[in-house]
């Protein structure tokens, strides 16, 4: 029976205790690493001719995960994107691994300089104030579902959370009190309190009543359900958001975590200082955050760049425009 290699043992220990116990990551992340790790195992098996259980990590190099990341590309049609969320899989596990293995110090730093892949970032897509407001008309309140789809978009819009954060919220974690405030279960199993407004309140609060989750034994339910009684899915949250995206007139694309964008952006829009964006919205670092105020800034050039055919196509020669030179000029002076 073959024993364990390094390799082997560094990778069992990652996956099982160290991302889950310490780093705290959520079984869905922990999957993509794994399935990462399924992806450059089958490469090392059928381009390498290295077995899994034997491969050691001196089998490694910079040049050979090189050459797996294009393999994802050409042989997979893989995204530069998933190409690079590939490659800080592994970076990520040999960062583990020059600690807790010091004598493959110099392989690990080698694959540790591989460069992410360049590409263009996508556009962030928001919904404006206006778009939001009709697809919270749009529910049918007279029913009991319209009345919970209802319920469910305006939670999901006010707390900006993310899919999962909503899908798993427990009637426990809603206290409906002043001041009002739903407690999230984030990433890196973090918990945060997101307040809610008052009209949010409202919804919720007659929902829960209807729904006699108010009862003890309900609390630790979770609090949107389907039609079957049985809580509320992913595929789900999306079929109602496009339900009523549709009934609304929205043409762009729409997905449940285009409204965590859309309040952010909200918020941004409302002057909200970004570091209190960053804790609403449970990020770690205030360099996510910003991504809204550079998607701010060129939605501003978007709509300055639209109402450019109002110029004269020929533009006056700064350099014939005595007056205007003479008054820059004078910002100079004391």
């Amino acid at each position: 029976m073959n024993r364990p290699t390094d390799f082997t043992v560094l990778l069992n220990t990652y996956l099982t205790s160290y991302l889950p116990v310490q780093r705290k990551l959520s079984v869905n992340t922990i999957a993509s690493y794994c399935d990462t790790f399924r992806l450059l195992l089958t490469y090392m098996r059928d381009h390498r001719g290295k077995n899994a259980c034997r491969i050691k990590m001196q089998d490694f190099s910079a040049e050979i995960i090189n050459d797996f990341l294009l393999s994802l590309e050409s042989n997979r049609k893989c995204s530069v994107s998933t190409r690079n969320q590939r490659l800080a899989a592994l970076k990520a596990f040999f960062r583990y691994a020059e600690v807790e293995s010091p004598g493959n110090i110099m392989l690990c730093q080698r694959i540790l300089q591989i460069p992410y892949a360049k590409h263009e970032k996508p556009t962030l897509n928001y919904l404006t104030v206006a778009e939001m407001t009709r697809i919270l008309k749009a529910p049918d309140t007279s029913t009991p579902f319209g009345r919970r789809d209802l319920c469910f978009l305006s939670v999901l819009y006010d707390t900006g959370a993310r899919v999962s954060e909503l899908l798993n919220l427990k009637v426990r974690d809603v206290y409906l009190d002043n001041p009002a405030k739903v407690v999230l279960l984030g990433k890196g199993r973090k918990y945060r309190e997101v307040p809610l407004l008052k009209n949010t309140v409202t919804v919720l609060g007659a929902y829960i009543k209807e729904q006699q989750l108010n009862r003890p034994e309900k609390f630790d339910e979770v609090l949107f359900r389907n039609h079957q009684g049985k809580p509320l899915t992913r595929a789900g949250a999306a079929y109602i958001l496009k339900k009523y995206a549709d009934a609304a007139g929205i043409e762009s694309h729409t997905s449940p975590h285009i409204l965590r964008h859309t309040k952010a952006m909200h918020l941004l829009e409302a002057n909200v200082n970004m570091f209190y964006i960053k804790d609403f919205l449970g990020h770690v670092d205030i360099s996510t955050t910003e991504v809204y105020a550079k998607a701010s800034i060129e939605t501003q050039r978007l709509a300055l760049e639209k109402h450019a055919s109002i110029l004269p196509d020929t533009a006056p020669s700064w350099s014939q425009d005595i007056d205007t030179i003479e008054w820059l000029k004078s910002f100079s002076k004391e």
